[in-house]
């Protein structure tokens, strides 16, 4: 009786076990599934760059961190996209040890936190660390290289030559920086250098030669300098500036930026690889460059306008309007990129239509507009076909300018080409004319004219000569090729106006004009398939407007000559 007694009770405690293991392993698949299916929604919103939602899901599904190869360093790539670089630099720290927090952007966070509290000799331990990712990617090596030279010029005072042109104008820049840092003799010369250079725009590297010469207070100088900027062709930074100096607002320099700051420096350096890895459309790796700088000077947030741009170009449009925020209205170089970019974000979102309501509600508001602001208003009016207003804006611009100058130039050829879309005929052609004289030759204001002589049927053989003038210059520019095929055309030259016309086909397909100009000069060249082919094609179109789909479908129907 006791055995079976026995007996059954071992049965039931064994039941019992194996139920409770079941109950366990059921339960410990049903956490790894719904860790799994958080890390999975955290990769989803990594890859579009929706930073703080990739963190929610990367923080609920964390028991994964060390299962799970590349989920530390995505989650620090999130973590640093979110402006949360102090926490990354402590996840790093505490997942040091382990083998998944090998990665060079590790590194990089590791060597700001030694640089940050000046333990160079730390420095110096995590840049040689970094030495055997310098072949990983296009930029790792620079990135590497001119870190260490940096460390030796905060520890020792000295600038490294060896290898000084290595990476080009790379290296002048850092050069520049390098004698700032130490105050030399070079620095302003060095900068001018840069800002003067035939290839590449490097006219941002004003802002810093001005800072050094405030820095001096020779504020006379800074004065000269700014009042020859020009206030249309330059970029916001420069722009900015010229408004800084012209309202005396010398203290915004000292609070920006300072060459005798180390994390200044670095900054500057980091959002320039930022802009070297968005240039490669890498954005993932620019917003983390980009976020590091801003980290490193936080109130040099203009820099945040490439992040602006990174995540607008990506469809991020939320992300992108939240850093928009940061920029400020007293500073209305940038307010004014703010509201356009805020207004790009709805014609994305909604339409064109509440798009301009926007702008243009803003810009009412702007007290005094700058030469810049006006300019452009008159541009986003002209895309929108908006012609009078944008003539008056263009005439309030040309007002504020100088006469012998591009700029000038460039305005009376936005509203000269304002005009012809109203049919003042005389008005534009004398708009183009005028800006020929200051900048004689110009291939796009010669294309402009003569195009519009050719629609007229006016002065067809001049136009001819002037469109091979142009296309001379521009060998590769659609527009300019389009319009002396044209030209072709319509000296009944059909043949060479086809050898033009097909290039600008090749290079814009889905341009209307190009696609029917095309069709027409085929129909001449009696093969009559391919010119109806490609006037269907016109109307397949989204930019062909409603005047010239009703002219196409009498072409199909009818041939050119029943028009």
């Amino acid at each position: 009786m006791c055995k079976k007694i026995l007996k059954i009770l071992f049965i039931t405690v064994t039941l019992l076990y194996q139920l409770n293991a079941q109950s366990k392993t059921l339960e410990e698949s049903e956490y790894n599934r719904r860790y799994l299916s958080n890390y999975f929604s955290a990769l989803l919103s990594y890859n579009k760059q929706e930073n703080i939602e990739a963190l929610k899901y990367f923080e609920s599904s964390k028991p994964l961190i060390k299962k799970h190869e590349k989920y530390l360093k995505k989650y620090i790539f999130s973590l640093v996209g979110s402006g949360k670089v102090s926490k990354a630099i402590k996840q790093i720290k505490h997942f040091k040890s382990h083998k998944n927090s090998n990665f060079f952007e590790a590194k990089i966070l590791l060597l700001i936190d030694s640089l940050e509290k000046e333990n160079y000799k730390n420095s110096e331990k995590e840049i040689s660390l970094m030495e055997f990712f310098q072949n990983e990617g296009n930029y790792e090596i620079i990135i590497y290289e001119t870190l260490k030279n940096y460390i030796e010029l905060f520890q020792n005072k000295k600038i490294n030559y060896k290898n000084n042109n290595k990476y080009g104008r790379l290296s002048q820049i850092t050069n520049a920086f390098q004698n700032c840092y130490l105050d030399t003799d070079k620095t302003k010369s060095l900068f001018i250098n840069l800002v003067n250079a035939n290839e590449g725009d490097y006219s941002r590297y004003l802002f810093f030669y001005l800072q050094k010469i405030l820095e001096d207070n020779d504020y006379q100088t800074a004065k000269q300098i700014s009042s020859r900027i020009d206030p249309i062709t330059n970029g916001l930074l420069i722009v900015q500036t010229k408004n800084w100096i012209e309202s005396s607002d010398f203290n915004k320099f000292k609070d920006l930026f300072s060459c005798k700051n180390e994390k200044h420096l670095l900054s500057e350096f980091f959002f320039l690889i930022a802009n070297l890895y968005s240039a490669e459309e890498d954005y993932i790796k620019s917003n983390f460059y980009l976020n590091i700088s801003n980290y490193l000077n936080p109130k040099f947030y203009f820099n945040l306008s490439l992040q602006v741009e990174n995540y607008f170009i990506t469809g991020n449009y939320n992300a992108s309007k939240n850093i928009l925020e940061s920029f400020k209205y007293n500073d209305t170089i940038y307010n004014w990129f703010k509201i356009k970019r805020a207004g790009k974000i709805i014609a994305k979102q909604q339409n064109e239509n509440k798009s301009l309501n926007f702008i243009e509600n803003k810009f009412k508001k702007i007290k005094n507009p700058s030469t810049k602001i006006l300019f452009e208003m008159a541009n986003i009016y002209k895309r929108h076909k908006k012609y009078e207003k944008a003539i008056d804006l263009y005439t309030a611009t040309l007002e504020l300018l100088d006469e012998n100058t591009d700029s000038y130039a460039e305005t009376l050829y936005r509203r000269g080409g304002s005009y012809e879309r109203i049919k003042k005929y005389s008005e534009s052609d004398k708009d183009l004319l005028n800006s020929l004289k200051i900048v004689p030759g110009d291939p796009y204001v010669t294309n402009y004219l003569a195009y519009s002589w050719l629609e007229r049927n006016y002065k067809i053989e001049e136009a001819l000569v002037m469109l091979e003038d142009a296309y001379n210059q521009k060998k590769n520019d659609p527009y300019i090729i389009d319009s002396i095929g044209w030209a072709y055309f319509l000296i009944k030259d059909y043949e060479q106006a086809a050898k033009y016309l097909i290039q600008a086909v090749e290079i814009m397909p889905n341009d209307p004009i190009v696609n029917d100009h095309y069709g027409d000069i085929l129909w001449m060249l009696n093969k009559k398939i391919q010119a109806r082919y490609f006037w269907k094609n016109v109307l397949t179109l989204d930019e062909t407007e409603e005047e010239m789909k009703k002219n196409i479908k009498k072409k199909l129907l009818n041939g050119i000559n029943k028009i």
